[in-house]
């Protein structure tokens, strides 16, 4: 009994998150919380305090990330690396598109969406704060940064085109209407306030961007790298660049639309997932210790 005991406490003393942040950042890990479950509230509640609710969430977020992913004031050099934050920061820098995008697009139906996904990203990275690493070059940060933002846009198409498979999977349940979508010449179905071609043009845009700063972070990290290893990070990165170069290719030459392309975008996403979240996520949890 006794060690059974120890044991429990060991494991709530080893998750116990609040001994990794200070006041200040605790406090806005709460506050951003609360401000994404205000924004997240259905569309029946006033439309006034959803918007407003949402940026404030996304400005505490950044503060969040600045003062305890940054490391800024921290007096240990280095940012905190892990599945947790690094999924923080993805969350947000989508949230970042949304942002943007929205002044110029009607998207009602994903507020409530990012905004959970929101909330649980400063869940995830206060509970599995990961750890403090110092950078190796000068080059590293950059590296990482295009890392981060390839996984961000990725995850912005991804979004789009869970929102394009909606909006056509509507369109065939309507019945004689085509299952594929129409031609440019067309009159296309709305899907989340867009026209749906445009709603596809965008979101392959959006790849297309990915794709492009995911081959940078490849190639700088190739080029600064002091020793090549084939390990869990390389194969998967190197394999979701080769599914999205895939499909980008079908795209324009083959002329893919509709499911199958968003299939091939899936694999890709999942595939840089597992890249870098996933495997800090099977060291730091699973295995309970920090990976190379």
């Amino acid at each position: 009994m006794a060690g059974r005991e120890s044991t429990l406490s060991g494991m709530i003393l080893s998750f116990a998150p609040a001994a990794n942040l200070g006041a200040a950042p605790l406090m806005l890990a709460l506050l951003a919380t609360l401000a994404y479950a205000a924004a997240a509230l259905p569309a029946r509640a006033p439309s006034r305090l959803l918007a407003p609710a949402l940026a404030v969430a996304w400005w505490l977020h950044a503060m969040l990330l600045a003062l305890d992913v940054g490391g800024w004031g921290r007096a240990e050099p280095g940012a905190r690396l892990g599945f947790g934050p690094v999924l923080s920061l993805t969350v947000w820098l989508v949230l970042a598109v949304y942002e943007v995008e929205s002044r110029f697009l009607l998207l009602p139906g994903v507020r409530r969406v990012l905004a959970l996904h929101g909330a649980a990203g400063v869940l995830l990275a206060w509970a599995f704060p990961g750890e403090v690493r110092p950078t190796s070059n000068s080059w590293a940060p950059v590296h990482w940064v295009l890392g981060v933002a390839s996984y961000a846009l990725v995850g912005a198409a991804v979004l789009h085109a869970t929102m394009l498979d909606s909006a056509e999977r509507r369109l065939r349940l309507r019945g004689g209407q085509p299952a594929m979508p129409v031609s440019d010449l067309s009159p296309a179905p709305a899907a989340m306030g867009l026209p749906l071609l445009r709603l596809e043009r965008l979101t392959f845009r959006f790849v297309e961007a990915g794709f492009g700063v995911l081959t940078l972070a490849l190639v700088l990290g190739v080029a600064t790298a002091s020793q090549w290893r084939w390990d869990h990070k390389t194969v998967f990165s190197l394999l979701g660049w080769a599914v999205l170069a895939a499909l980008l290719a079908g795209r324009r030459w083959q002329g893919w639309r509709g499911r199958r392309a968003t299939r091939w975008l899936y694999v890709g996403a999942v595939l840089l997932l597992l890249a870098y979240v996933g495997s800090r996520f099977v060291f730091e949890v699973l295995l309970g210790r920090a990976s190379s």
